[in-house]
């Protein structure tokens, strides 16, 4: 199964480097499910393999990087993600609601929530539309900020970038083309899931530096495979299958977390 995990990280940098986002949902799928470890661990870990990835996309887009808005965006993000692994989920209680016959535990909590963004950013990619328009009235920076800090705090709890929010965000309140919003959305992703890794999760739990950082080469040797056969295949219908595959791969946490246990 190990070897299989590995063999998934490629694939993780596979679809990164085609589509620059989306292939960093599998993440904490396979450090959950393939390498079992539990969920403080497994979303800590995606937050690094994460940020490095982003990193990297962001390097190969940075021409095109709007850094004035990466910033507005990117600080109350930082500052969601950090409070959030810092703070909140240490403390999170093993089980955090019984009632009867219902009892919530913590990986239920950030497991569900996990699911439910899968689902979301999977029906964006499959009725993708880069028709995104935005309002008239441009520069909603107060909004902006308040969706930065939002999705910051979910960041934390799941590990996940949440690229298919922040990207219509840029597009619609700031005016931001779709491709200048696709770059500074890399930065930001890249920017807040490095520093709620390094300032929460390194500082309140011992990490496994080997097996991250063998598996974040692995993901980023993907990137590089997956860059190259993009100027081959038709992104938009394997966009398509692939947000079917992360549905489908929802359905299973979902099914799994709150049925099959």
């Amino acid at each position: 199964m190990e070897y299989f995990g590995y063999l998934a990280a490629i694939f993780i940098g596979f679809f990164l480097g085609i589509f620059g986002g989306g292939g960093s949902l599998l993440a904490v799928p396979v450090f959950a499910y393939i390498f079992t470890l539990d969920e403080k661990v497994a979303t800590a870990y995606s937050l690094f393999t994460v940020g490095i990835a982003s990193f990297v996309g962001a390097y190969k887009q940075h021409t095109k990087i709007n850094w004035q808005v990466a910033l507005i965006f990117g600080i109350p993000s930082i500052l969601g993600v950090w409070i959030v692994r810092f703070f909140i989920v240490p403390i999170l209680p093993e089980i955090i609601y019984n009632y009867e016959n219902f009892i919530l535990t913590r990986r239920m909590l950030m497991f569900g929530v996990f699911s439910f963004l899968l689902f979301i950013s999977a029906i964006s990619m499959i009725y993708e539309t880069n028709n995104i328009r935005p309002l008239k009235i441009k520069f909603f920076y107060s909004i902006v900020i308040f969706e930065g800090f939002i999705v910051g705090g979910i960041t934390g709890l799941v590990g996940a970038g949440g690229g298919f929010l922040i990207v219509p965000a840029l597009v619609i309140l700031i005016g931001l083309d779709i491709k200048k919003a696709i770059a500074t959305s890399l930065l930001i992703i890249a920017l807040k899931s490095t520093f709620g890794f390094f300032f929460g999760d390194v500082l309140v739990m011992n990490i496994d530096w080997n097996f991250l950082l063998l598996f974040t080469l692995l993901t980023t040797f993907g990137i590089f495979i997956g860059t190259y056969f993009g100027l081959f295949i038709n992104k938009i219908k394997l966009k398509k299958w692939f947000g079917v595959f992360i549905l489908i791969i929802g359905l299973f946490i979902f099914l799994n977390e709150f049925f099959l246990q």
